[in-house]
């Protein structure tokens, strides 16, 4: 059995194409926070990575996965518990999330199907994840008007299909017009929330 103190491997993906936005601030604030309570934590900034975020065609193993989003299945096999940092566009995730995502999570190896089932076998299980998701719109509105499309995009059509179970969604907003202070208080959300991570027990 692991030590209750046993620190937890926290992965940290980037969902903006850039690494100067306020996404970028958010994610590595949760980084740093993380790694001071002592988790061992890496970064993805899908930005960073090389390879075509276009699935062309219908069927993934089709397309060969460039080194990098092998490196980035590599970096989620080790994970323990996952961050995704990516704001709201147009109702949903970034169009550069959703190539990652449509080139790295494929079938055999974050999900199968079994034959003669509808239903698949998730095959990333025993992670968790945190959504941290800054909006221009007030997230009441996203919430109860809009029905929050991006995140259950990202908790039950992606995540949970696989087997990673979110515990919690920071939704911030608005971003734009916002001060330099309520910025800092949704840092320090941020930071509040890696704090919070349990050790393995």
């Amino acid at each position: 059995m692991p030590s209750r103190t046993a620190p937890q491997n926290i992965l940290v993906i980037l969902g903006h194409p850039s690494n100067t936005s306020f996404s970028a601030a958010l994610a590595d604030t949760y980084a740093e926070a993380a790694e001071a309570a002592g988790h061992h934590v890496r970064v993805l900034r899908l930005a960073d990575l090389q390879f075509d975020a276009t699935l062309h065609g219908s069927n993934p193993h089709h397309q060969a996965l460039e080194p990098d989003l092998r490196a980035a299945q590599d970096s989620i096999a080790w994970a323990q518990h996952i961050a995704w940092v990516f704001p709201v566009w147009w109702g949903s995730v970034p169009a550069l999330l959703k190539g990652f995502l449509d080139r790295a999570f494929v079938s055999g190896w974050a999900y199968q199907f079994n034959k003669g089932s509808a239903f698949p076998v998730p095959l990333l299980k025993g992670r968790t994840a945190h959504l941290l998701v800054p909006m221009d719109t007030p997230p009441w509105y996203f919430r109860w008007v809009y029905r929050m499309p991006a995140i259950h995009q990202m908790n039950k059509a992606t995540l949970a299909f696989c087997g990673i179970r979110p515990v919690k969604t920071l939704m911030l907003g608005p971003v734009i017009h916002s001060t330099p202070e309520q910025r800092e208080k949704w840092l320090h959300k941020a930071r509040t929330l890696a704090a919070s991570l349990p050790h393995a027990g």
